[in-house]
């Protein structure tokens, strides 16, 4: 969390942040319904173009905080053939198992596309 989240108010839902209507109603249909502390944390940051560094147990939601914003800007900026930008994310898992969660957790929440390498 850094000093720009302990000063504003956070999101209470999904809704709040702006996502697209797609990743709402992936998140609905995977019954996710409010952000938890880290999501609510740092979304807003990561979807203004931030930078992310997140530690947090398993189970509270890590995965959706950074895989949320990157959907998001894709769906946003999705590849016209006259224009040569792309987005492009990496992210760096500690372990194989890991990267077999977060590929199952981005085709829940919509990603028709995903390449993955491990270490």
């Amino acid at each position: 969390m850094n000093a720009s989240t302990q000063t504003q108010t956070l999101p209470k839902t999904f809704e709040d942040m702006g996502l697209n209507p797609a990743l709402l109603q992936a998140l609905a249909s995977e019954n996710y319904t409010t952000p938890t502390p880290i999501q609510a944390q740092s979304i807003p940051d990561v979807m203004t173009g931030r930078d992310l560094l997140g530690i947090a147990q398993t189970g509270t939601g890590k995965t959706a905080a950074f895989a949320l914003p990157i959907l998001q800007r894709l769906a946003e900026h999705r590849r016209d053939e006259a224009d040569d930008r792309r987005v492009v994310a990496i992210g760096v898992l500690g372990a194989h198992r890991g990267g077999d969660r977060v590929d199952g957790a981005l085709a829940a929440m919509g990603a028709e596309s995903c390449a993955f390498g491990y270490l």
